[in-house]
């Protein structure tokens, strides 16, 4: 059986090299889970693209690459900047933080630990910049997490 490679996103190499460390870590357990997936290309399509059609285009896009499972070591050592390796370590937190494949599970096991970890190691950014990142990460998901109640429970009253 031959791979097929898909046809490369329409964003550039710098975006994509963001794409890859973040997806890097979602892979760290050995699966990729939907809630991953979909708060990766949520993110990324509303960053990357302008409006919702191109938004959502942009996300057929990168489904393709989020299945490329490419070390974070390969991946960093091509973030360019300081605000780069910020948002890769923030929306990365965000990412392993987003879904556990059993309720009695962690959200972050022990293998998204590890690359975490590794992910850290390899940023060296400085601790309290790490802790105010991942602050923030958690408070959009607590963010995130109760407008999509919000938003089911009036759908639901609608209905």
């Amino acid at each position: 059986m031959v791979l097929q490679v898909p046809p490369p996103p329409s964003i550039s190499p710098r975006q994509l090299t963001l794409l890859r460390v973040v997806a890097s870590l979602a892979w760290s357990d050995g699966d990729l889970a939907q809630e991953e997936v979909e708060l990766m290309l949520k993110r990324f399509s509303s960053l990357f693209a302008s409006n919702a059609e191109q938004q959502a285009e942009l996300q057929k896009e990168l489904r393709d690459y989020l299945m490329q499972n490419i070390p974070l070591e390969e991946s960093v050592p091509h973030l360019q900047s300081q605000e780069e390796r910020e948002f890769v370590l923030r929306l990365g937190y965000e990412v392993i933080s987003s879904s556990a494949r059993t309720p009695e599970e962690d959200l972050i096991n022990s293998e998204e630990a590890d690359a975490y970890n590794r992910l850290l190691a390899l940023l060296s950014l400085p601790a309290e910049r790490v802790a105010a990142l991942e602050n923030e990460a958690q408070t959009s998901q607590s963010t995130n997490a109760l407008i999509d109640n919000l938003a089911q429970q009036l759908k639901a009253f609608f209905e």
